[in-house]
């Protein structure tokens, strides 16, 4: 018998018009089995899992989305848990720290890990049955092989908090970086993703806030006018 977490996750991916072979592949469930959960759904319990998303603290959640659609994997393991893994740059302490906090603020009774690993990177997981909820964009595969698309709760915390999804993919994905012309030095941000779908919703939020941006190559976006580079040192800044 499949654990009864796995009929409310894919009840949710359901809701977000997933056809039963889309599910299948997100959620690691057996085509058929998703067919038979969709045609008899089972009746809610009251122990069932689900999100409460008058509760979710907004602001961590769109800083923590940008992260994870940078940096972020997340992997089933036994009896219905998965464990959300975001690998950084052990220089940046203060991003780690910011990291940590904003995924122990989404789930705060779960235990944060922080771990050394080899060559200055640090991870930072989170055990919970909700991240498949929190993040439907999980899925097999990489990131930039398959479609990523906000659900439209997601969609409105990102319209709400703009600057903190950009923060996050940033310290994930992105760097601040100066310029020497003529012996004065000018700040620029970069953001490479190979992700059509994540350059899309960066260039999104920087339209949501007036950030003009031009395209280094295909896969790099590019900050340069001074407004626009003093608008994001305003809730980004250097790497620390």
């Amino acid at each position: 018998m499949r654990p009864a977490v796995e009929r409310e996750i894919v009840a949710h991916l359901a809701a977000g018009d997933l056809n039963a072979c889309q599910i299948a592949d997100i959620a690691g469930i057996p085509r058929s089995t998703v067919r038979d959960w969709l045609r008899q759904p089972e009746p809610k319990l009251g122990h069932a899992l689900s999100l409460d998303l008058g509760a979710l603290p907004k602001a961590d959640y769109s800083y923590l989305l940008g992260f994870y659609l940078g940096d972020g994997t997340i992997s089933r393991h036994r009896r219905g848990v998965y464990r959300l893994r975001i690998v950084t740059d052990g220089r940046y302490p203060g991003i780690i720290a910011e990291c940590a906090a904003a995924m122990q603020a989404v789930l705060q009774r779960n235990r944060v890990l922080v771990q050394q690993l080899r060559y200055r990177a640090v991870e930072i997981s989170c055990y919970s049955k909700l991240w498949p909820l929190l993040f439907p964009q999980h899925g097999p595969g990489r990131k930039h092989e398959r479609s990523i698309e906000l659900a439209p709760w997601q969609a409105e915390i990102v319209e709400r908090f703009p600057r903190e999804l950009l923060r996050g993919l940033i310290h994930s994905d992105g760097c601040r970086v100066l310029n020497r012309v003529n012996g004065t030095d000018y700040p620029r941000y970069f953001f490479t993703q190979v992700s059509t779908d994540i350059k899309a919703l960066f260039c999104d939020a920087c339209d949501r806030l007036g950030i003009a941006y031009s395209f280094s190559n295909w896969k790099t976006v590019s900050i340069a006018r001074a407004g626009s580079v003093a608008l994001l040192d305003s809730f980004v800044g250097p790497k620390s």
